[in-house]
């Protein structure tokens, strides 16, 4: 359901999913940059029927609100541009708001999940906010580096993604030891967007679904 968020930098909508049985575990579902789309609210929904109080915040509320932007090459620049609006400093601020309120909803055990730009905010949430994480084909991780690890931390890559070359997914490898790393060879970017048939790859998403979810129920239960 659409709900409203206090944060530190404004208020700002987004989608919340409760499983139908009684649960502490929470995830922050974190979009792409063309918002939180009806795809990226399919996944908060698909998580709570895995038994997780889920949230994905509208993060560019605080720049544009209500953005739901097409999966094309306009879509993808004004994405872009909302990401550079945004800044991933007010990002991180907006995420620990989300937690917040999964408290308030009862979750007690807390992680994050994101998708592209989202991939890398989860990354950050891992390194900023000590959560548990799990970022999937997150270009902009290796901005990141020199941050070390907080908490439990899974990745997922798409051999075949042109944004993620074979060298920069070394260096995360090199960075940050403790984490797993995932790397499907038939997959590109997006692999895990289902209403796209030009980059979903239901092989990899299912088996990164599958990893997704042992993940959280090891480090959330």
């Amino acid at each position: 359901m659409n709900i409203t968020l206090d944060t530190p930098d404004g208020r700002i909508g987004g989608w919340l999913a409760r499983p139908d049985r009684p649960s502490t575990m929470g995830l922050v579902v974190l979009q792409e940059i063309f918002g939180v789309t009806a795809h990226i609210r399919d996944v908060a929904d698909r998580y709570a029927k895995e038994g997780f109080i889920t949230l994905a915040p509208a993060l560019f509320d605080i720049v544009t609100p209500g953005v739901d932007l097409p999966y094309d090459s306009d879509g993808m620049q004004q994405g872009r541009t909302l990401v550079t609006g945004l800044g991933f400093d007010r990002a991180v601020r907006l995420v620990s708001a989300a937690v917040s309120r999964l408290r308030d909803e009862g979750a007690t055990q807390i992680g994050v999940v994101g998708f592209c730009w989202g991939g890398s905010l989860a990354l950050l949430a891992n390194l900023r906010l000590g959560l548990p994480a799990v970022s999937y084909y997150g270009a902009r991780n290796t901005n990141f580096l020199d941050e070390p690890l907080r908490a439990p931390m899974l990745f997922h890559f798409g051999a075949k993604d042109a944004s993620t070359p074979a060298a920069d997914i070394e260096r995360e490898r090199a960075a940050w030891p403790q984490a797993a790393f995932m790397v499907y060879p038939d997959a590109g970017h997006a692999f895990n967007r289902d209403c796209d048939p030009t980059h979903y790859r239901a092989d990899a998403a299912r088996l990164a679904n599958a990893e997704t979810l042992a993940f959280f129920r090891e480090h959330l239960a």
